[in-house]
């Protein structure tokens, strides 16, 4: 299937949405997160399912109708004493509530699989936009969008959930009243009053009753539970932070336990769920008062049409049976009518969720479409340029000046320098993760080019697919993997690969450096950079797996960081970071500005004995 995008930029971030726009309604937006995935390859069975629940619900409203002249006519033969037309009233009952209950579960049934449909949908789109252009990676280093993982999971959820449920409820509320509006005007008949000496009468008086009774309480409704949206907004994020603590603990266990920070750990998540403590008791108040107010309603409504309806049946203008008819209609005029009341819970939900989203969206798109500074392209010369490449912050102060330097097939240049200095930074240009910047880097065209972090990526699942990646988990043979484990020093995972376990979390750091050098090995990459990839092992295996690497890929481009002098004996090239003020004056320099120092890198092209 092909990807889809979401639309056009929406010109919302999260922190317009936390204050004014938490509780404002952008219609275009909300119409922007709803409007793909009808139009989309799914679009024929989305319609059709839509329209097969639209056609279930207008059959329930149908129903309802039938329902309300069986009123009349049940409570007729109950006042007349008539046993037959009350014996033929049940049978009539019997078969509407049995063709009621069907059309209703098939109602429920469909929409839930419509919604499970656009879910998937969405959840895909999501995920293809976030994943694409590293844009997550991009939106962790501007913090432009908390918490991405509770808003693909959760808020595309009450998304989805929410526009079909509320929608349908108001197609229901529409329709109803449409064919209940006109049988309330009828069987309610005019209200005849004299006021002031002068004869009034009111027609249809039951249906401006309904009117005025369902728009004061809307009113009241609304002004009590217009914060919800705000509140909402706000419980959403703290219980998706608070959860993210939860999982950072879990990740980090050993680290946690090894400082004993366990209660810095209790205090911090004492205080993410203090602040879900504090919004949801606020949430609890403006509920209470709204609940007060909503049920207040109900409950009066039930008798306010017998209230109104009396003095015409007293009077002897109505039957019993119209009497009931008239409650039923006005039930459903009411209820109609209150469809704003009866879903404003709701409603405010599905509110904080779009805002939610649409701030997500606006950050994914901005991330994704972002126009990097620095370029990175395939050239036919056979080697690495950088061409005054300078590097920028996430929040665009200058990080370095221009550099000019290549890499040469087969070269192995060791990167040195303080830490801090900018060394890592200049990898993640290189790979085309670090957009803040200027310049151009050109990579060989068929070059395959493979990085070893300090701390590498194990993902959940099986030893082999935690080998593989991110290849795919068959993409190398068993008898190859089992080789590389015997010469980096792990022969104890061989019998371990269809095991699947968090192996981050089982294995030592030592033990995840090493199987990175698997990796590198399976991968056969034609350019290696890594930045510290040795650094939780001791020199001993260091050496070996430098070895290893220079006599398994003999024309392998190398470029190493490393603090440790032991590895500069497998380099020819130097590039050393030291302060600008050091600067020799050789060519190939690299001015590095910081917030408190300059540094410069200075090339030595001699080898490294």
């Amino acid at each position: 299937m092909t990807a889809t995008t979401f639309g056009s930029t929406i010109n919302t971030s999260d922190k317009g949405i936390a204050t004014s726009g938490a509780t404002g309604t952008d219609w275009r937006a909300v119409w922007q997160l709803i409007k793909p995935f009808w139009v989309s390859e799914e679009k024929w069975k989305a319609h059709g399912l839509l329209a097969t629940v639209i056609a279930l619900a207008l059959g329930m409203v149908y129903l309802d109708v039938l329902f309300n002249a069986w009123n009349r006519d049940f409570y007729n033969a109950l006042e007349n004493k008539d046993f037959v037309a009350f014996r033929s009233q049940l049978w009539r009952f019997s078969y509407l509530a049995f063709i009621y209950i069907a059309v209703a579960i098939y109602r429920v049934y469909l929409m839930q699989a419509l919604e499970m449909r656009w879910r998937a949908w969405m959840t895909k789109q999501y995920l293809h936009e976030w994943l694409e252009n590293q844009s997550y990676y991009r939106l962790e280093q501007t913090g432009t969008a908390d918490n991405p993982d509770q808003r693909i999971a959760e808020d595309l959820q009450f998304l989805t959930n929410g526009s079909l449920t509320l929608s349908l409820g108001l197609l229901s509320s529409v329709v109803s009243l449409a064919s209940f509006v006109g049988i309330l005007w009828s069987v309610s008949g005019p209200l005849a009053f004299i006021f002031h000496g002068q004869q009034w009468s009111i027609p249809g008086y039951m249906v401006w009753f309904a009117i005025a009774y369902a728009g004061v309480g809307s009113l009241i409704v609304f002004w009590i539970g217009r914060p919800l949206v705000f509140q909402n907004f706000y419980q959403q994020r703290f219980e998706a932070d608070f959860r993210f603590g939860l999982v950072r603990i879990r990740e980090h266990a050993e680290a946690v336990a090894l400082y004993r920070g366990e209660e810095q750990e209790k205090g911090q998540l004492g205080t993410r769920f203090q602040r879900i403590w504090d919004n949801w008791w606020t949430i609890m108040r403006t509920t209470k008062r709204l609940n007060v107010a909503s049920n207040f309603y109900a409950q009066f409504a039930i008798i306010f049409p017998f209230l109104v309806g009396a003095p015409r049946y007293f009077s002897g203008a109505i039957t019993l049976g119209g009497l009931m008819q008239i409650s039923s209609a006005f039930g459903h005029v009411q209820d109609a009518l209150s469809w704003f009341i009866n879903a404003f819970s709701s409603l405010a939900s599905w509110k904080a969720s779009v805002n939610r989203l649409a701030g997500f969206h606006a950050a994914v798109v901005t991330a994704r479409t972002r126009v990097s500074g620095i370029t990175v392209t395939r050239n036919n010369v056979g080697a690495v340029l950088l061409d005054d490449v300078t590097l920028e912050l996430p929040s665009g102060a200058a990080l370095t000046a221009a550099l000019k330097a290549h890499i040469l097939p087969g070269q192995r240049i060791l990167v040195a320098g303080p830490s801090g200095c900018g060394k890592s930074t200049l990898f993640r240009a290189i790979a085309g993760i670090w957009p803040y910047g200027g310049g151009s880097i050109e990579i060989p065209k068929d070059a395959r080019l493979l990085f070893l972090p300090q701390k590498g990526y194990l993902p959940i699942g099986t030893l082999r697919a935690a080998v593989s990646y991110p290849a795919a988990e068959n993409a190398y043979k068993e008898r190859a993997i089992q080789h590389y484990f015997e010469l980096c020093k792990l022969p104890h995972l061989s019998g371990k690969l269809d095991e699947p376990d968090n192996w981050s979390q089982r294995l030592s750091p030592g033990e995840q450096q090493r199987l990175a050098f698997v990796r590198a090995l399976l991968a056969k990459p034609d350019i290696l950079f890594l930045d510290e990839a040795t650094s939780a092992l001791d020199a001993e295996t260091e050496e070996h797996l430098y070895k290893l690497i220079l006599e398994d890929l003999p024309g392998v481009s190398i470029i190493s960081i490393a603090h440790r002098d032991a590895v500069a004996k497998y380099h020819q090239i130097r590039w050393q970071f030291v302060r600008a003020e050091e600067d020799t004056g050789e060519t190939g320099g690299l001015v590095l500005a910081t917030q408190q120092q300059r540094y410069t890198i200075l090339a030595s092209k001699t080898r490294i004995e």
